[in-house]
């Protein structure tokens, strides 16, 4: 598993070379999304963050939490992303950083009103809206399929408005991949 990872990882990165560079607005570390994807520094690990590159990616996301009170697996691994970068005083252009939402993972989107709805037994508003907020706060754009939106019975009225509803999740990655964006799987 760790083999396939750090394969996974390593084609990602060659993906994302050839890519033009951007002049970072910033060599002072920070972070892009507090409170969430806290990174572990490993200053010697050979692979780091490279200054020279514009890091364009995006993030398939497909498995729900493993509760309905936990959140989707990758928005917490696009915030490590984005602090991971911002640790090493980069930062993204906004829009350089998507996540795509569909499958099991749809419900994520819903309003606050909506999952309450949805989830009656459970006194708590959405739990994945904090860290979608906080990811769109930081220039990143997390967006839902509205294919599985029908499959999951879910109306467009009900997916909050900081979530961009695409027409699928197939197209947008076909789309983005085209555009040169790398994909790091689940």
């Amino acid at each position: 598993m760790k083999t396939r990872l750090l394969f996974l990882a390593t084609a990602a990165s060659f993906l994302v070379s050839g890519c033009q560079t951007m002049t970072p607005s910033s060599s002072a570390p920070f972070t892009a999304v507090p409170g969430f994807g806290a990174p572990f520094a490993a200053p010697g690990a050979d692979m780091q963050v490279d200054p020279a590159l514009r890091y364009r990616v995006v993030f398939a996301a497909t498995r729900a939490g493993a509760t309905p009170g936990d959140t989707v697996p990758a928005l917490e691994r696009a915030a490590r992303f984005l602090n991971l970068l911002s640790a090493a005083g980069r930062r993204t252009a906004p829009g350089d950083v998507v996540v795509v939402i569909s499958g099991p993972a749809t419900t994520a989107v819903l309003s606050d009103a909506a999952w309450r709805a949805r989830h009656p037994d459970r006194d708590e508003a959405n739990p994945n809206l904090p860290i979608i907020r906080a990811l769109r706060d930081a220039g990143a754009v997390v967006s839902v399929c509205s294919q599985a939106l029908h499959g999951q019975k879910i109306s467009a009225a009900d997916v909050d408005v900081s979530v961009r509803q695409d027409l699928s999740a197939m197209t947008t990655l076909a789309a983005l991949h085209a555009q040169g964006y790398a994909l790091i799987p689940e």
